[in-house]
């Protein structure tokens, strides 16, 4: 689809607004920052926000208003967007990269099951629902469903976004291909295909079955990672992994892009309600096989992670560990080895209450702060999984300030 002048000079605007911020977080060294706080050596923690409820905070943000039709465009228009709006708006330590990145041109056919599931939204502008999964994956038999994902390279569209992508952003902001970064989290895959009770229940009836599960899913991402290396498909350029800035000093921007260059991230979500001892062995066993086709692994999610931090920090190549609000977290400063970052997770909660409680805000991030230094451990912050701020964008805004005012920003 061919791009008209107003979507061309829209894409120009975008471009140079990036610029802006991308000289201005230049200038202050932040990408220095999350050097130095990457490779352990970190001035004070860092903070960001993202997954943010989008139909609260800009129409403008939103798919259905892009203006851009075609698809590809369209997709980096709204990135754009959200960029500039984050670095418009929210006080962190978010980092704009003097280059405009574009979502490398390829296909992924996927595992071949298709989940069943319900939605429930009390807001039907947003992306946030209850869900309820319709079991698909149910016997032995059924594990031969899971298909290994087969991954094409798509050259014609990637000539055509080379060459509209020079015309488009001349001068104004070079521009790099982004790659895929790895989910392996299987069991929140294995959720969707089993529903959450069934998963728990087919754990304590039918073991077997479930490690014949895992044993499928070690076997696609294996060939999944083998396929993108292939290819030169890997993402090193994007510098962002499952919410976190991931830069490191030293690092060739040109470097081969494959997954030994790159990041992945792990998760087993579900598993908050087994015990260490299951982790241990239907997660952790498969994941000490997966995580070396690496160079870095963050690991976790909304998962509660202080009870297992030993087995879960021992995996290959794991540089970050989530902290969720799930986590007691003095607990888990202290046992977290101090080779690996605690990526806490403020809770999400106290932007959908009536009204925001900064008193609250405030003592709940000092907290976490003081429980990391008192363990003597590197910290950062994510804000995530907003589902709501109740229309009140002023909210997300201070709470933003006042966790920057904690850390010491």
């Amino acid at each position: 689809m061919v791009l008209s002048k107003d979507e061309v000079q829209l894409l120009r605007s975008l471009a140079a607004q990036l610029k802006t911020f991308a000289l201005e977080h230049a200038a202050s060294g932040r990408r220095q920052r999350w050097e130095r706080h990457n490779s352990l050596q970190p001035e004070r923690p860092l903070f960001l926000a993202d997954q943010l409820p989008w139909n609260e905070l800009s129409s403008a943000c939103m798919p259905e208003n892009a203006v851009i039709m075609d698809p590809y465009w369209r997709r980096v228009e709204i990135w754009m967007r959200r960029e500039i709006w984050k670095a418009e708006n929210l006080r962190t330590d978010m980092v704009v990269d003097p280059y405009v990145k574009l979502p490398v041109p390829y296909r992924n056919s996927g595992r071949g099951i298709v989940s069943k599931v319900t939605e429930l939204k009390l807001d039907k502008s947003g992306d946030v629902a209850s869900q309820q999964m319709q079991a698909v994956l149910c016997e032995p038999e059924d594990i031969d469903k899971i298909k290994t994902p087969v991954i094409e390279a798509l050259p014609d569209l990637t000539a055509r976004v080379t060459s509209e992508a020079d015309e488009i952003f001349g001068t104004i902001l070079p521009w790099r291909f982004t790659g895929p970064v790895m989910h392996l989290g299987a069991w929140d895959n294995i959720a969707y295909w089993m529903g959450v009770e069934n998963l728990y229940i087919e754990l304590i009836d039918r073991p077997e079955m479930m490690h014949a599960i895992m044993e499928r899913m070690v076997e696609t991402y294996f060939a999944e990672a083998e396929q993108y290396n292939r290819l030169k498909l890997y993402d090193t350029a994007e510098n962002y992994c499952h919410c976190s800035q991931t830069y490191m000093p030293g690092e060739d921007p040109e470097r081969e892009h494959t997954s030994y260059n790159g990041w992945a991230f792990g998760l087993a979500q579900p598993f908050t309600s087994v015990s260490p001892k299951v982790t241990q062995e239907f997660e952790c066993a498969y994941m000490q096989r997966v995580f070396p086709l690496f160079k870095n692994i963050y690991y976790g999610c909304c998962d509660r992670l202080d009870d297992r931090l030993e087995m879960v920090s021992a995996l290959p190549n794991v540089r970050k560990i989530s902290c969720s609000p799930w986590s007691q977290r003095e607990a888990f400063a202290e046992k977290l080895p101090s080779n690996i970052i605690m990526s806490n997770k403020p809770s999400p909660a106290f932007l959908a209450e009536d009204s925001l409680n900064e008193d609250e805000v405030r003592k709940d991030i000092r907290r976490t702060v003081n429980a990391a230094a008192r363990y003597g451990k590197k910290l950062e912050l994510i804000l995530k999984d907003v589902s709501t701020v109740r229309y009140d964008v002023n909210r997300l805004k201070r709470f933003c300030q006042i966790v920057m005012e904690e850390i010491g920003a």
